[in-house]
């Protein structure tokens, strides 16, 4: 069992992105600019959002948080949007997920430029993913892809089972999965908390993508020997015995499924660094997509 380790692979993406901000500014250019856009005060999301900050300033992106109150009103929201997409200075911009409930996120998704949204969500971007066309792939699907890629994990006629059917991780990779070149080019079943006796499917697969969101929902007995496993699943479940109260834990049984997995991903450290790092590539994305106009 070999550990995919995306805590490192999310590191030496960063180094490459920062050696090309580099060049960038020897060359007189300008480097990239990334906001966020928060909306309240919701913890796990304040702390998602700061290290994306962090890593800007890490790489020599400029950085601009955008702080908004939990009571602001739709239309002030997408006043706000408007005036990031006609920002000439602003290379993407991202909107903190979940907003609160007075607010329609789909509309406001539907708001973003499609050639500023780094998160690849506007359906624009979907579409265009869809058909194989160059654009912004949704940072998690990314930074899986880049998993599979840089350990050089052939998907080519492999059976892949994803497990959810989101349109933030699941159908995205479904449709990267199937498509032309490696990674891709596998035979691709889709299952989410419909589908029967999930189990059979699971077993003859040889990559499982789980993001469903359940703690320890795949275990052993639910694999073959010799499966790739990727977690995008993370749940913070109640622990006494833990300092902060609590552990982050996956949607695998890690004890048990990587005594028969060839490759895993850990949680944490495997999927979520990646997802931070390829929006940091989105973003240089649309940088060079900006200047080549």
């Amino acid at each position: 069992m070999q550990l995919l380790d995306g805590k490192k692979t999310a590191e030496d993406i960063k180094n490459e992105i920062a050696a090309e901000v580099q060049s960038i500014k020897e060359a007189g250019g300008k480097v990239p600019h990334l906001a966020a856009v928060i909306v309240g005060t919701d913890g796990a999301s304040l702390t998602y959002v700061g290290s994306k900050v962090r890593s800007c300033q890490q790489i020599g992106f400029d950085s601009t948080l955008v702080s908004l109150p939990e009571d602001i009103t739709e239309e002030a929201l997408l006043a706000k949007i408007k005036e990031l997409n006609e920002d000439n200075d602003l290379d993407g911009y991202i909107v903190q997920l979940p907003l609160p409930k007075h607010i329609d996120e789909q509309k406001i998704l539907m708001a973003i430029d499609p050639i500023k949204d780094v998160d690849g969500f506007h359906p624009t971007n979907f579409g265009k993913m869809a058909l194989e066309m160059d654009t912004f792939i949704p940072a998690t699907p990314f930074g899986i892809m880049q998993l599979l890629e840089r350990y050089n994990i052939d998907t080519n006629g492999k059976h892949t089972v994803v497990i959810g059917r989101s349109h933030i991780v699941g159908r995205p990779m479904s449709i990267l999965m199937s498509r032309k070149g490696n990674p891709g080019d596998s035979t691709v079943t889709l299952t989410h908390s419909r589908t029967k006796n999930i189990e059979e499917f699971t077993r003859k697969a040889d990559i499982i993508i789980t993001a469903l969101g359940v703690p320890n929902y795949l275990k052993a007995d639910m694999v073959k020997d010799g499966v790739v496993v990727i977690d995008v699943g993370i749940t913070r479940v109640d622990d006494a015995s833990h300092p902060k109260g609590y552990i982050i834990t996956g949607d695998v049984d890690f004890d048990g499924v990587s005594k028969k997995a060839s490759y895993i991903t850990p949680v944490p450290g495997g999927v979520g660094p990646m997802t931070i790092a390829m929006l940091l590539k989105n973003t240089l994305l649309a940088r060079q997509m900006r200047s080549a106009k």
